[in-house]
C-alpha cells in the first residue's frame, strides 16, 4: 500500500482534472455537434449495414468522408447514452484527457517525474488540442491512438518483445482507419526510433520491422479492400470520392490532396467548408460539366460591406473572415491582419506556423520546443552510442519536424489538424525545460545561457502573438507576461543564484513554465467562454466575435429567405450573446427542421425508402438526427459527389424509393445540373403554402449555404 501511495502523483491528478475541465465542461450545451457526423451516428445505430460502412443516412445512400473507427466508437457511446451532441463529443473529450496521461507515462521513465508533469501540463493547455477534443471531429481520437502506439513502441524497446512491436505498428493501422493518410505522418519517428533503439542483430531487426509493417498495412487497408470489393449496388457510395472507391478517398481527398490542395475531379483548390471545396464547386452533371457559384451568393445576396468576396479557387472567403460561418477569422473585432486563406491557415512558407493565423492555436511553446531539442541533443557524438534520453528526444523531433514541414507547405487543411503537433511540442518543451534548467543551475559554460534565451525568447514570441488581440483581451495578460518573464530571465542570469539550492529555486523553475502557459491556457479556455465551433474547431478570443458574426451573417440570410431553417428562433440567433453557444457547424443551430415540411412529407409518404432527397448533406442532416428518417443527399457532403445519373434516379423513382425532392435556388448542387433539370422538368412543384410555415423564409433545415426553396413531387 505504501509503495502504491509513493507512486501516486497528486500533481498528475490535478493536471488530469484540468484537462477534463477544458475538454468536457459545457459540451452538453451543444445540440448537434458537427451535425454531418452526428447524422451518421444516428444512421449507424439503425443497422449493422449502416454501422459497418459509416453511412451518412439511414437509407445507406452515401458514406461520410472518413473511415469508420472513430464513428464506431461514437455509435457505441450513443447506443448507451442516446444521440446527443454531448454523447458523440464525449469519446473525443476522453481521448484528449487520455492523451495528456499518455504524454506523462511516455516521458516519465526516461526523463523523470518533473519533466513528465510539465509535458502533460503543456499538452493539457494546448489550445487546439482542447478545442478539437470538444467536438466530434476525429482528430483527438487519432492523436490518442498514435500516442498509445508510441507507448507500446517504447515498451517494446525496453522489454525487447516482438509482440509489442506488432501492436505498436498495428495501432497505426487502426489510426489509418480513423483519418487515413494523416496517421502515417508519425512513421518517420516510429521507424527511426525502432532502428536506433532496438538492440538486436540486423537480420532480426529487419525481420521484426517487416512483420510490424505488414501488420500495419493489413490493418490499414483491410476495411478499404473489403468495401471496395463489394459491388456498388450493395453498399453506400463512398462520400467525397469521385470514383466510389475507399482507396481513392484515402490516397486522393484524404491523402495527396491535403498537400496539393487539388480535390481531383469535382474538387478544386483549397475549397469548402469541411471537404476542401467551395459549396457547389465541382458539381458535375452526367455529361461531366462542372457547376459552381461563379463568385455569387445565393439569390444575389451581398455580404456586409467590407467583408470581401467569396471566390472559386484559392482565395480567401473574406478579407477578415468575420462575416462568414464558423468564425473563420483568426482575429476578433478591430483586428485585420490581412487575408489568411480560406481556412485561416496563413501563407505557405517556412514560417507559416509562426504567422498570426496559426500561432495562437499551436505555436506558443514551439520556439522553446525547438531550443529544447537542441539542448537535449547537445551531447550527440558520431562514434558514441546514443543515450536513452537522446533516442527519445530524436523520436519526438522526428515526430515534430516532418509535420512542421507538411503544414508549412500544405494547401488544404484546417486549423484543428495542427493537434498532430501537440504531443511532440509538449514532450520536447517539458523535457527540455528540465534539461535547460539543469544547465543553468550547474552553470555549464555556454549551455547555461540556453534557459534565459529560451525563457526570454518564448516570452517575446508570445507577446507577438498577443499584440493584435489587445482590444479583445486587454493589457493585463501581456503586461504581466512581459514583467514576470523578464524578472525570471533576470533571475536565471544573476551570478549569486548559482549556489542557491532551496525551494525558492525550484519554485522559480515552476513559475517560469507556468508564466509561459498562462496565455495558452487562456486560449484553451475560450471555447468554454464563447462556445464551440464543432465543424471547424479553433481557440482564441476570436471565438467571441467569430461566433457572433457567424450568427449575424446567417441571420441576415435567413431574414431574406436565403438560408434553410430560417425560423424565428434562428433569426433571433443573430443577436445571441457569445457565451450562449449553439453548437455551430452544419446543422448546428437550434431549430433546423421545418416542422410543416416534415409533417407534409410524413403525411404524403406512401412507403418510399427516402423521406425526401436534397442536393447536399447540409439540408439532410438535421432531419436525419431529429427524425431518424432516411433523407438522400444526392451529391454527398457538399453536393459535388457524382453519385447519381439521370438514369439511376429514374430507376429509383420507378422503384418507389423516393418521390419528393427539395431543391435549392443556389449553392451546393445549385440549379443547372442534368439531374436537377430532369427533376424540374418531370416533377410537380408543391405550392409553398402547403409545406412552408412562413412564405417569407425558405426554411427547410440544415446549415448548408444553399437556399432550399422548391419542393417537387415525382410519381412513377
Amino acid at each position: 500500500m505504501k509503495e502504491k501511495l509513493k507512486r501516486f502523483d497528486p500533481l498528475l491528478l490535478g493536471i488530469t482534472l484540468l484537462a477534463a475541465f477544458l475538454n468536457i465542461y459545457g459540451i452538453w450545451k451543444d445540440q448537434y455537434a458537427n451535425a454531418y457526423y452526428t447524422a451518421a451516428v444516428t444512421s449507424m445505430l439503425q443497422s449493422f449495414h449502416n454501422f459497418f460502412f459509416a453511412s451518412f443516412d439511414p437509407g445507406g445512400f452515401v458514406t461520410v468522408d472518413k473511415p469508420p473507427v472513430a464513428f464506431w466508437i461514437q455509435t457505441l457511446f450513443a447506443s448507451v447514452l442516446g444521440v446527443h451532441g454531448w454523447s458523440v463529443i464525449l469519446p473525443q473529450a476522453l481521448a484528449g484527457v487520455g492523451s495528456v496521461l499518455l504524454i506523462y507515462f511516455l516521458v516519465k521513465p526516461c526523463f523523470g517525474k518533473s519533466a513528465a508533469r510539465i509535458s502533460a501540463l503543456i499538452m493539457a493547455c494546448t489550445p487546439i488540442a482542447a478545442a478539437v477534443s470538444r467536438s466530434n471531429n476525429v482528430d483527438s481520437m487519432l492523436v490518442f491512438t498514435l500516442l498509445l502506439a508510441a507507448w507500446f513502441l517504447f515498451r517494446a524497446v525496453r522489454k525487447g518483445k516482438v509482440l509489442l512491436f506488432l501492436v505498436a505498428f498495428g495501432l497505426i493501422g487502426v489510426a489509418f482507419n480513423i483519418k487515413m493518410m494523416q496517421a502515417y505522418m508519425v512513421l518517420p519517428a516510429f521507424y527511426g526510433f525502432y532502428w536506433l533503439a532496438f538492440k538486436v542483430n540486423w537480420k532480426k531487426k529487419i525481420g521484426v520491422l517487416a512483420a510490424s509493417t505488414a501488420v500495419m498495412l493489413v490493418l490499414s487497408f483491410s476495411w478499404a479492400l473489403i468495401v471496395d470489393s463489394i459491388p456498388s449496388a450493395n453498399r453506400p457510395y463512398i462520400g467525397s470520392s469521385q470514383t466510389n472507391s475507399v482507396l481513392e478517398l484515402a490516397f486522393g481527398y484524404n491523402g495527396i490532396a491535403r498537400l496539393t490542395g487539388q480535390g481531383g475531379p469535382g474538387g478544386g483548390k483549397q475549397g469548402g467548408f469541411g471537404d476542401g471545396r467551395l459549396p457547389g464547386q465541382g458539381q458535375q452533371s452526367s455529361a461531366g460539366q462542372k457547376q459552381g457559384w461563379n463568385n455569387q451568393f445565393p439569390n444575389g445576396y451581398t455580404p456586409p460591406q467590407g467583408s470581401g468576396s467569396m471566390q472559386n479557387g484559392n482565395q480567401s472567403m473574406s478579407s477578415d473572415g468575420r462575416n462568414f460561418p464558423g468564425g473563420m477569422s483568426n482575429r476578433g473585432q478591430g483586428s485585420n491582419p490581412g487575408g489568411g486563406g480560406m481556412f485561416n491557415t496563413g501563407t505557405p512558407g517556412p514560417f507559416r506556423l509562426f504567422q498570426s493565423e496559426l500561432s495562437g492555436q499551436i505555436s506558443w511553446l514551439l520556439p522553446l520546443a525547438l531550443l529544447s531539442a537542441f539542448g537535449l541533443l547537445i551531447g550527440l557524438r558520431r562514434k558514441q552510442p546514443l543515450t536513452d534520453k537522446q533516442k527519445e528526444s530524436l523520436f519526438w523531433l522526428a515526430w515534430l519536424l516532418p509535420m512542421m514541414g507538411f503544414f508549412s507547405v500544405a494547401e488544404f487543411f484546417h486549423q484543428y489538424y495542427l493537434v498532430m503537433l501537440a504531443p511532440a511540442i509538449a514532450a520536447l518543451a517539458g523535457t527540455g525545460w528540465v534539461e535547460l534548467f539543469g544547465f543553468n543551475q550547474r552553470r555549464e559554460g555556454w549551455k547555461r545561457w540556453l534557459l534565459p534565451i529560451g525563457l526570454l525568447g518564448t516570452t517575446a514570441f508570445q507577446l507577438y502573438i498577443l499584440f493584435p488581440y489587445m482590444s479583445e483581451i486587454g493589457w493585463a495578460l501581456p503586461i504581466g507576461l512581459a514583467i514576470i518573464g523578464s524578472l525570471l530571465t533576470l533571475y536565471s542570469i544573476l551570478p549569486f543564484t548559482q549556489n542557491i539550492r532551496t525551494k525558492l529555486t525550484r519554485a522559480v523553475a515552476g513559475a517560469g513554465i507556468l508564466v509561459l502557459l498562462a496565455a495558452p491556457l487562456y486560449w484553451a479556455s475560450t471555447p468554454l467562454l464563447y462556445g464551440d465551433n464543432a465543424m471547424m474547431p479553433s481557440a482564441g478570443p476570436q471565438q467571441s466575435m467569430g461566433n457572433n458574426h457567424s450568427m449575424t451573417w446567417q441571420g441576415s440570410l435567413a431574414q431574406q429567405g436565403q438560408l434553410p431553417g430560417s425560423s424565428s428562433n434562428q433569426r433571433q440567433g443573430q443577436t445571441q450573446a457569445p457565451n450562449q453557444p449553439q453548437g455551430q457547424g452544419r446543422g448546428g443551430m437550434q431549430d433546423n427542421v421545418n416542422a410543416q415540411l416534415l409533417s407534409y412529407l410524413k403525411a404524403h409518404n406512401t412507403g418510399e425508402k427516402f423521406l425526401f432527397a436534397t442536393t447536399d448533406a447540409g439540408t439532410a442532416e438535421a432531419y436525419i438526427i431529429n427524425t431518424g428518417k432516411a433523407v438522400m443527399a444526392m451529391g454527398g457532403f457538399s453536393g459535388s459527389d457524382p453519385i447519381l445519373t439521370v438514369d439511376k434516379l429514374k430507376q429509383m423513382v420507378a422503384d418507389k424509393e423516393v418521390k419528393y425532392f427539395l431543391l435549392s435556388g443556389g449553392g451546393p448542387g445549385g440549379g443547372s445540373s442534368e439531374i436537377q433539370t430532369w427533376i424540374q422538368q418531370n416533377g410537380t412543384e408543391i405550392p409553398q403554402s402547403e409545406w412552408q410555415s412562413n412564405s417569407n423564409s425558405s426554411a427547410a433545415g440544415g446549415m448548408g449555404m444553399n437556399r432550399a426553396g422548391t419542393l417537387y413531387e415525382i410519381n412513377p
